[in-house]
């Protein structure tokens, strides 16, 4: 019970993925009965449910360097206003362009929060426990896809059923900003803002066996000016160049195997594959939000116990093979019959969860281990650009893809992308497990093989 206190900071922190789940998961359900309301064509469709990524990319690029100025906390609660005012926004919107640019508020949070809560989690976890406690934010974002798609059903059959499910987002809002008004920011921002004494009290909370003074002088050794030109400006160095492979390559892999594809559009894919009515694809769609939930408790037992690269190596070939299986459930359609709605939920079932236990948890433990402290806000904000870009292209053009190429073209290209990704994994990915952040940034400007770290 000594971590009690680390806990509890974590869990709360770690609320902040509801946001992005409830807004991943929400649109999948409300796009049906939005259709029924303004008879969208593809084309806005894909605009609808990808305006959400215009925001993050331009939340995560933005608050970066806002959240090494102004702290992590500070970031975190002004996330959840801005998540609440659009969520009000989308519920009212009167047209669907008012709800594209309520969208783009709601995705101003998701960014942001995206990148400012793995970071958080990362700085104030013990090297032993990193890698579960960052994983509770995947688990929370699953939790806010699950609440999503309980909410869709809810509503499904009432009056303005889409506006009550978008209006729903203040709820994980609110749970966020009431939570993280009694936290305090993470030892090691403090220590960066030479707020040493503030630093200490928060590491014999979290940590009350260490010795806070010596966390508290190696974090300061990790900001010595040997990255700083004399007048103390930042200088990139060539070692930080594999670090942001790392974290950019593993937010491709996270995004380009098609991930959000399947959160966004389950439903729709359902419907395509055999179900007959808008409820029931909700229903089975609120399934997989299940699954999705109770498999990311694996990632959050074992990532530190097992390692990081054999879980994502599991994953991404089950990934790949649920994909690959999806797509021949399309290509031979007219053989399965009936048949096929069960043959694309059991694909779907077995892609969310080698998914939840490998890719979702640890790609965010991973950008939020792999950069050095004084640019760590900043470089975790363009890794997190970085995924919604890929997401942006992904959802954006999902819909075109599947009804002009087909769903069989379509999950072989995923599966073919998730071939290439393990192939990174093995050259490019670093095996993390128990190694503190300062070891991480002190193997790579000692150029370490990422395969011998």
């Amino acid at each position: 019970m000594k971590y009690i206190w680390l806990y509890v900071v974590a869990v709360v922190a770690s609320l902040g993925g509801l946001l992005s789940g409830f807004d991943t998961g929400v649109i999948s359900g409300a796009l049906l009965y939005i259709n029924e309301t303004w008879n969208l064509s593809d084309y806005l469709q894909g605009i609808l449910v990808s305006s959400v990524l215009i925001g993050a990319v331009i939340g995560a690029a933005t608050n970066g360097i806002l959240a090494d100025i102004f702290g992590r906390k500070k970031i975190i609660i002004a996330t959840a206003i801005i998540f609440i005012l659009g969520s009000i926004l989308c519920g009212l919107a009167p047209n669907v362009y008012v709800l594209i640019l309520s969208r783009i508020l709601v995705g101003l949070a998701v960014g942001i929060v995206n990148f400012v809560v793995p970071l958080y989690l990362s700085e104030v976890s013990p090297k032993q426990l990193r890698g579960t406690l960052v994983s509770l934010y995947q688990w929370a974002i699953t939790a806010g896809i699950l609440f999503s798609y309980i909410i869709n059903a809810a509503f499904a059959q009432a009056v303005y059923s889409w506006r009550w499910m978008l209006f729903a987002g203040i709820v994980p809002g609110m749970v966020l900003l009431i939570g993280m008004m009694f936290l305090s920011d993470t030892p090691r921002w403090l220590v960066s803002k030479n707020r040493d004494d503030e630093a200490k009290k928060v590491f014999t909370k979290i940590e009350p066996d260490i010795d806070a003074n010596e966390e508290i002088k190696n974090i300061k050794a990790t900001l010595k000016p040997d990255c700083e030109h004399a007048d103390g400006k930042f200088k990139f160095k060539r070692w930080m160049i594999m670090p942001f492979v790392v974290g950019i390559g593993i937010m491709f892999a996270q995004i380009c195997t098609g991930i959000n594809t399947i959160i966004y559009y389950a439903p729709t894919i359902f419907k395509i594959a055999g179900f007959d009515s808008n409820l029931n694809a909700i229903y089975a769609t609120t399934g997989i939000g299940v699954v999705n939930f109770l498999m990311t408790i694996i990632a959050i037992f074992f990532t530190d116990k097992l390692g990081r690269k054999p879980l994502l190596y599991c994953g991404l070939t089950g990934v790949m093979l649920s994909l690959l299986a999806l797509g021949c459930a399309f290509q031979f359609e007219a053989m399965l019959g009936a048949n096929l709605k069960w043959v694309a939920v059991g694909s779907l079932v077995s892609y969310i969860v080698c998914f939840a236990f490998s890719l979702g948890p640890i790609g965010w433990i991973l950008v939020s281990e792999v950069f050095p402290l004084k640019i760590r806000g900043l470089a975790m904000s363009i890794c997190t650009v970085s995924n919604f870009a890929f997401n942006f292209f992904v959802v954006g053009s999902f819909p075109i893809l599947i009804n002009r190429l087909g769903g069989a073209v379509t999950f072989w290209g995923f599966a073919a992308v998730s071939l290439l990704c393990i192939i990174f994994v093995f050259f490019f990915v670093p095996e993390t497990k128990g190694i503190s952040l300062e070891q991480i940034e002190s193997n790579w400007i000692n150029e370490v093989n990422p395969r011998k770290f």
